[in-house]
């Protein structure tokens, strides 16, 4: 295949799973959330199922009128949504789906390249938020701020445990070195590099700096239409990037039974699971406070992944 057929395929892949996975993930969510809080709208759009409500959705966004308020920074305000969404682009460029290549860009330090990239959504919240010209998105952008930056911490040291356990930062040798035992002994470090996701892409319960009973909507209180939209899409991306990141790290990725040709349906089905237990989580726990959001990330995840980094290069030196 010439080079630039298959830079083209590989591109027009991601694109598509770029665009596809998250409204699967949305439609999941408005199904999933109907049925454990007994909500009957969704259910009706379109006939069965409420098939078209994430259809109605869309229509509504690109309905509504487009604002941008009069005190704001028109530059920086309008290209936020674009920031928020470019580093989960950037970054499923590197998740292995399958054996066999089945990667758009394989790196030799993956691990740290997606590491890397995701720092950048911290821009974006402040972006929003300084350029809205509004005190609620202001406070909103601050509370992101100090979330991202302290979460950073533990996700970093989570992953770092895995890549060490593995012995390489490339995300298809990490999945390639993965053994079912370390479902065990990386089980401290997938519950904080999961939790720690959570709080970067602001799920609930880590949904502080867009609180709509305290902030309004935080730093998207002044976003519309379809720029509204796009952090939205940016949040269902960010779903799916931070499942995938999970499956691939600590779930074993493609492996399963008849992995050598069905190992892209393992990772699939992985990468759904962990998206409906973030789902679930938004349904079943209430918002934390400030206070105690900070304390779980620096009393709590930072110190157990630290031991579980010196638990795992100990393993390593007497093995």
């Amino acid at each position: 295949m010439p080079l630039w057929l298959d830079l083209l395929v590989r591109v027009v892949a991601v694109l598509i799973g770029f665009l596809v996975l998250p409204l699967v993930v949305g439609q999941a969510e408005h199904k999933v959330m109907a049925h454990m809080q007994g909500r009957l709208g969704p259910m009706y759009a379109g006939g069965f199922h409420g098939w078209a409500q994430l259809v109605a959705d869309g229509v509504k966004f690109v309905q509504k009128e487009d604002i941008t308020p009069r005190d704001a920074d028109r530059a920086v305000f309008r290209l936020a949504p674009m920031v928020a969404l470019f580093p989960y682009l950037v970054v499923i460029l590197v998740i292995p789906l399958g054996p066999g290549g089945l990667v758009a860009q394989s790196l030799d330090v993956g691990l740290f390249f997606v590491l890397a990239v995701l720092g950048i959504g911290v821009v974006a919240v402040l972006m929003a938020a300084w350029a809205s010209a509004n005190k609620y998105s202001l406070l909103g952008g601050l509370r992101g701020a100090a979330q991202l930056l302290g979460y950073e911490l533990p996700l970093v040291l989570s992953a770092a445990s895995i890549a060490m356990a593995a012995g390489t930062l490339s995300l298809p040798g990490i999945v390639e070195a993965w053994n079912p035992w370390w479902l065990l002994w990386q089980a401290p470090a997938a519950l904080v590099f999961f939790i720690s996701g959570l709080a970067e892409i602001r799920r609930p319960p880590f949904d502080m700096p867009i609180a709509d009973s305290e902030l309004v909507f935080g730093y998207m209180t002044e976003y519309t239409g379809l720029r509204f939209a796009f952090f939205l899409l940016a949040e269902y991306v960010g779903i799916v990037v931070i499942a995938a990141l999970t499956t691939v790290l600590f779930l074993g990725g493609w492996h399963g039974p008849a992995s050598d040709h069905l190992g892209w349906l393992w990772t699939l089905l992985k990468i759904f699971a962990v998206a409906f237990v973030i789902i679930w989580l938004r349904v079943t726990y209430p918002r934390m406070r400030e206070d105690q959001l900070q304390r779980l990330c620096w009393l709590i995840l930072v110190p157990v992944s630290l031991a579980q980094l010196v638990l795992t290069a100990a393993v390593k030196v007497a093995l």
